[in-house]
């Protein structure tokens, strides 16, 4: 009996040997299944792509594009927020003066500004890109055009020093001094009865190997003269693959952080422009195409641009010419005098 009992003893011991083995092998294998599903999960989140920057990403790109009206008049300078911006479009408001939209989807900074007022092209080109309009008043006419074509905006003469969606900072005089509170936007478009997400078809980008394979001429310096007092200079920085941005011999700087502005794609393209009033106030033609000079990672090509679906892309051959990741800045000049006349190219 005592020999049966050893017998029984033992292989249940046995027996609690093999099911411990089997449970560690089945443990092991659900470590090693996790261990693989978790990066696959990820990699297929970072599958996102910022719509008009190309740069993966593991949060939602659904955010509505905000176009914000950003003041460049020297006593406005250095601006805050223009770093955070996918796209700016730097366009002559009146005079020699120019004003910047700056478009922002992929990063929303705290403060955006200084803020100035609206301009038809502006407005126009926000709605090409799906944008909420921001601006800081307008002339009648001008207002009238945004009601009539139900443009969607936030006009900030409305919230003037609100202290929740503008304020007016103390250390710049008006009207250089009303700045965007960005983080408050999107709780009053939803006030407003705006949509604040949407679905936004990508601009066309380069693969990471494409993008060191950019063919073209050397274009290390660019000066762009808006007028014979009125230039705008762009640097390439072998280190950060992109352009330093100066205005009027200044380096275009974040107020706050003192950052340089750098930019991955710089498109420039000439337009017809035509004064309209006494103000000086202008009728720009960025629906007829014409020629345009794109610049990338040092290298420079003479393309044409073309009005595509809104979008203002570059082309070449009758082909969309692809961004590099990173933001864009379009600089528009009038078709008179031109590229030729207006650019210089060097390189160092």
């Amino acid at each position: 009996m005592k020999k049966v009992m050893a017998v029984v003893l033992m292989m249940a011991v046995l027996l609690i040997a093999c099911s411990k083995e089997k449970a560690d092998d089945i443990e092991g294998k659900d470590n090693s299944i996790g261990s693989k599903t978790e990066p696959e999960t990820e990699t297929e989140e970072q599958d996102n792509t910022y719509p008009f920057t190309g740069i993966h990403t593991s949060e939602k790109v659904n955010q509505r594009p905000i176009a914000v009206m950003v003041n460049n008049h020297p006593n406005a300078r250095p601006q805050s927020g223009l770093s955070q911006a996918d796209i700016v479009f730097e366009i002559l408001a009146e005079g020699n003066i120019t004003r910047f939209l700056a478009i922002y989807q992929s990063e929303q900074p705290e403060i955006v500004g200084p803020v100035r007022s609206a301009r038809e092209y502006y407005f126009d080109l926000a709605e090409r890109y799906d944008a909420i309009y921001v601006y800081h008043g307008a002339a009648n006419f001008v207002e009238d055009m945004i009601e009539k074509r139900g443009v969607e905006h936030i006009n900030g003469s409305i919230h003037d020093n609100d202290g929740y969606l503008f304020k007016r900072e103390s250390f710049r005089k008006a009207p250089h001094n009303s700045y965007l509170q960005f983080t408050a936007v999107n709780e009053t478009l939803e006030q407003k009865g705006y949509e604040t997400t949407t679905a936004i078809d990508p601009l066309p980008f380069l693969e990471e190997e494409e993008a060191n394979q950019i063919e073209g001429e050397s274009a290390e310096h660019l000066k762009i003269a808006y007028s014979s007092s009125k230039t705008v200079e762009y640097d390439y920085n072998q280190d950060s693959e992109s352009y330093d941005r100066f205005s009027d011999g200044e380096r275009t700087i974040e107020l706050n952080t003192e950052n340089p502005i750098q930019v991955e794609n710089l498109l420039i393209i000439e337009a017809h422009h035509q004064v309209i009033d006494e103000e000086g106030r202008r009728a720009i033609d960025l629906e007829s195409g014409g020629e345009a000079y794109f610049v990338q990672k040092g290298k420079i090509q003479n393309v044409e641009w073309e009005n595509m679906d809104g979008r203002i892309i570059p082309v070449k051959d009758d082909h969309p010419v692809h961004f590099t990741p990173g933001n864009t800045w379009i600089n528009v000049i009038p078709a008179n005098p031109g590229l030729e006349q207006a650019v210089t190219i060097s390189s160092h």
